[in-house]
């Protein structure tokens, strides 16, 4: 990145949403770690509201971080040639005004734009089904319409998962699991913001009641359940960043492995989820040698599935966290993908994360890019 001239570099702008309060919204510290990557590869990288980015504009107000002083400045900014969107959540997405913008953002002339859109996890799936190198690693997923559908489901696998179709960090994910043996046949565990809370019924229009009750005004899709890996008696799974680097193609930017907290349905370490070295989990689950293949796989998929995405996207991608499963015997299963990923906590895929936003950055600014 040293070796390109400054003419080279584009003028890269992070897009998120105008506050009453606190003049833009989003992760402040993330903001920082950002500009302070730009600024010392040499780039002019500044903070953007959707509705101070004028697209007709020679010049735009937008955020800066004064290091010495530990402020935010408001000033003037050329227009950029690339929009990195980090609009933190999907109600500030789909406001009217900020959809709009983002239409015309993507099609201007001169400006490159990159994940302009949350993921929704129905969508992810179809896109995923369409292709027989994704296909096998998904699990069997439906949308949640009926309880005739919700019985058929079970009647095939006795666990599964209900997420919402845009759900964040694991809010309002419930697992079912059904014990013919027992009077109380269905269990429904749902997971809240601080705790999970167990229900047990005998009839399926009892448990449906509970579950639209639950569901509330949101979409859900239901997913077999995979029996996955554990270590100590709690699963895991692997976190993989995807980013594209400085030729445009996508690479791994690290992997990490997350476990599930002793309560917790899902591995997010805000809910007693912990990080671990994901090859020495592996092989203290699978031993060495098919450690090894198993982590190579994970990455390939990873790859695999990054790209099938942003073709069923149809939009310019440049990079998603992804949970990938890994069963019993060594599958690898996908589950998750976000392409607002939260900041990785090991140090060295963090510090790499932010040099390729630039990376990539300057390879889409270039005309051929």
């Amino acid at each position: 990145m040293s070796t390109l001239d400054q003419e080279q570099l584009p003028i890269v702008a992070i897009l998120t949403i105008d506050d009453d309060k606190e003049k833009f919204r989003g992760n402040r510290d993330n903001f920082i770690d950002i500009l302070r990557t730009g600024k010392e590869l040499g780039f002019i990288v500044y903070i953007v509201t959707a509705k101070d980015l004028k697209l007709h504009a020679r010049r735009v107000i937008g955020y800066s971080y004064h290091f010495e002083k530990e402020a935010w400045q408001q000033e003037w900014f050329p227009l950029p040639q690339v929009v990195y969107n980090r609009i933190p959540h999907r109600e500030d997405e789909n406001l009217p005004s900020v959809s709009s913008k983002i239409e015309e953002i993507i099609a201007h002339p001169t400006i490159r734009m990159f994940n302009p859109y949350f993921f929704n996890k129905w969508h992810l799936f179809e896109w995923l089904k369409k292709s027989r190198t994704t296909r096998k690693y998904i699990p069997s997923t439906k949308r949640l319409k009926t309880s005739v559908s919700l019985g058929k489901m079970l009647h095939k696998h006795p666990y599964l998962y209900l997420k919402p179709e845009t759900g964040k960090a694991g809010v309002g994910i419930m697992t079912l699991r059904v014990n013919h043996t027992k009077a109380l046949k269905f269990r429904l565990q749902i997971q809240d913001k601080r705790k999970s809370t167990s229900y047990k019924c005998a009839t399926i229009s009892k448990l449906w009641t509970r579950i639209r009750k639950q569901a509330g005004h949101y979409d859900y899709i239901v997913q077999q359940g995979i029996p996955l890996a554990t270590i100590n008696r709690r699963p895991f799974d692997l976190r993989v960043l995807v980013q594209k680097n400085s030729k445009g193609q996508w690479d791994i930017t690290g992997v990490g492995a997350r476990v599930a907290g002793s309560t917790s349905i899902t591995t997010h370490v805000p809910r007693g989820g912990s990080i671990d070295d994901p090859e020495k989990l592996l092989t203290t689950i699978f031993g060495a040698e098919q450690s090894r293949r198993i982590f190579v796989r994970a990455k390939n998929t990873a790859l695999v599935i990054a790209r099938q995405v942003e073709r069923g996207s149809g939009f310019t991608l440049g990079e998603m966290s992804m949970d990938l499963g890994v069963d019993a015997g060594g599958g690898i299963w996908f589950f998750e993908a976000n392409a607002k990923p939260m900041k990785f906590d090991e140090p060295h895929i963090r510090k790499r994360s932010l040099e390729r936003i630039f990376q990539y950055s300057t390879f889409l600014a270039k005309p051929s890019g």
